[in-house]
């Protein structure tokens, strides 16, 4: 992708950021944007935590569209390890490579030239992490680290180096070290604790569930095909639903996705019946479903349509 001009669209002020980022759709109160702010100045990892849906790997993406750069993505899972996030050889092409030597008797060659090409640039298949740190982009782009939390502790460790130095350390070919280090953005939705060692080197920030009105923006912001009514009753009505007491609450990506559907039911206005059968769009457990159904969900509709009984 090119790029229109090798100085990044950094922003002057936190204002700047936040205006920013609602243009691009992402709605980020003062303490998040500051956050984010101090991060790109200071060049620092930014590592974000709280419950799965509350937007934390969309700030990634929102950021790499601010300032006009590619998102480069490494999602996390566990038994992940180098060869799938930094670098493996190309074992299929390195094999063709010698056959094809072999085919045309070329044994004078140095054995050492010999290995030299075949563990060279050429047979290299850069992963994530490597794509990040090589130059030849007109802006740094914005690494996304996504669910650290799911990677074994092991390949945290690793880290460590990438996150240090911006750099990483290939047998063959030594140590590449970036030129302009990447934007970088870690997630981590908490299943279990990163190591202090890696937090010490990121800035921090916590995303909690949005209240009421910081929702309400959310969903006008994203679906502005709701109605005034939909818009607000649907955000009153999650609200209502993180105080029960289920087994996973709803994030915004799924009130997003539920204004979204009601959209496309042609509905104005929330009812019973249409919340029912919607249900597994906002809960994710059938003991959840379950438990909602019935009078429960009137009496939350009650509440969601008499603004301030809370």
């Amino acid at each position: 992708m090119s790029r229109s001009s090798a100085s990044p669209v950094s922003p002057e002020s936190i204002g700047e950021l936040q205006e920013q980022l609602t243009t691009h759709q992402y709605v980020a109160d003062v303490g998040l944007a500051t956050s984010i702010y101090l991060a790109l100045k200071l060049k620092r990892p930014l590592l974000l935590e709280g419950e799965a849906g509350v937007g934390k790997t969309e700030v990634a993406k929102v950021l790499a569209a601010t300032l006009d750069t590619d998102l480069i993505r490494l999602q996390c899972y566990e038994g992940l390890d180098v060869t799938h996030a930094v670098y493996e050889w190309n074992y299929a092409r390195q094999l063709i490579e010698i056959r094809v030597a072999e085919a045309k008797s070329d044994v004078a060659r140095d054995h050492h030239d010999r290995v030299g090409e075949l563990f060279g640039p050429d047979f290299l298949i850069e992963r994530p992490l490597l794509q990040a740190l090589r130059g030849g982009r007109a802006r740094p782009p914005v690494l996304l680290i996504d669910e650290l939390d799911r990677a074994d502790e092991e390949f945290e460790g690793y880290l460590l180096e990438v996150l240090s130095d911006f750099q990483v350390t290939i047998p063959e070919l030594g140590t590449i070290t970036a030129t302009t280090p990447p934007v970088v953005v870690i997630t981590s939705n908490r299943t279990r604790e990163l190591h202090d060692a890696l937090k010490r080197r990121c800035l921090y920030a916590w995303i909690d569930y949005p209240d009421f009105d910081k929702e309400l923006q959310i969903v006008t912001t994203k679906v502005p095909g709701a109605s005034a009514a939909l818009a607000e009753q649907v955000t009153r009505f999650v609200q209502e639903l993180r105080r029960a007491d289920l087994y996973k609450a709803t994030g915004v990506s799924e009130t997003l996705d539920w204004v979204a559907a009601l959209v496309a039911l042609n509905r104005q206005e929330l009812d019973a019946a249409t919340i029912e059968r919607t249900l597994g769009i906002i809960l994710k457990n059938q003991e959840d479903i379950q438990n909602m159904r019935g009078d429960r969900i009137q009496d939350m509709l009650n509440l969601a349509k008499t603004p301030g009984t809370r």
